[in-house]
């Protein structure tokens, strides 16, 4: 197969650089701002897979810096019921229409990060514990099943704990690259890792790693209060991308 024109080439990498970035930044939103581009220049059934590769080398890649903020009591619930949600939610996509849940989470979206946006001082919920923690991360792995949108259920929730920047990331980004791990071997298995995703990612990966980077070293210069602002802007932007591929 011959290289893609190059007009796709540019449109591909300049979603790759921006996805990326926003991923080192903030450890969640990689496959609604990659798409928006990425599905202009190839089919949903190679933009999936290529996903959840290039947000997994990111997670990989800035994971070290992020380590030593990991608790494991923290973590494990929403890990473990999160990779048990994306079978699930893989079986269900027969059942469910993906265009009025994609239409319901966007507006969800976009009402939070409004309400959220103008809350001088946000709730902080302190109950449920683990199984309220589990709950967030089987939400997100069903839907990460179903439409790939496994990481606004878990965001919202670290953000309502109250957890700081190193925390709310410390749980997102582990979370979002296990949860992409498992939908990546899915669609291996399913066969959709044809020639064509392995040429788009030897394209997307290292601009994806480069976009990465750079927002990596951003995430390191802002204290909590912006970190907070720049999560919700992207839960409402991604509310947007969300409505706007449903209809």
């Amino acid at each position: 197969m011959p290289l893609p024109p190059l007009g796709d080439i540019a449109i591909v990498v300049a979603g790759a650089l921006v996805a990326g970035f926003v991923n080192g930044l903030s450890g969640t939103g990689y496959a609604l701002l990659a798409l928006g581009f990425w599905l202009q220049a190839m089919s949903p059934l190679t933009a999936a897979p290529l996903v959840a590769l290039c947000s997994v080398g990111g997670h990989v890649q800035s994971l070290p810096s992020i380590w030593r903020g990991v608790r494991w009591s923290r973590l494990w619930p929403f890990l473990a019921a999160g990779v048990l949600g994306v079978p699930l939610g893989t079986m269900l996509l027969e059942h469910v229409r993906v265009q009025p849940l994609k239409l319901g989470v966007g507006l969800l979206l976009i009402f939070y990060s409004s309400w959220m946006g103008l809350m001088r001082r946000p709730p902080i919920v302190t109950g449920g514990g683990r199984v309220a923690d589990a709950a967030a991360g089987f939400a997100g792995g069903v839907m990460g099943g179903m439409a790939s949108i496994s990481g606004p259920v878990p965001t919202i929730w670290v953000q309502l704990r109250g957890w700081n920047k190193h925390e709310q990331r410390a749980v997102n980004q582990p979370f979002n690259m296990a949860v992409l791990a498992a939908a990546l071997v899915s669609s291996a298995i399913a066969g959709f890792l044809d020639r064509t995703f392995f040429i788009w990612a030897a394209i997307t990966l290292p601009a994806t790693l480069a976009g990465a980077q750079l927002g990596l070293r951003l995430y390191g210069r802002i204290d909590d209060a912006q970190f907070r602002r720049i999560v919700l802007a992207l839960l409402g932007l991604s509310g947007v991308t969300l409505i706007a591929s449903s209809l």
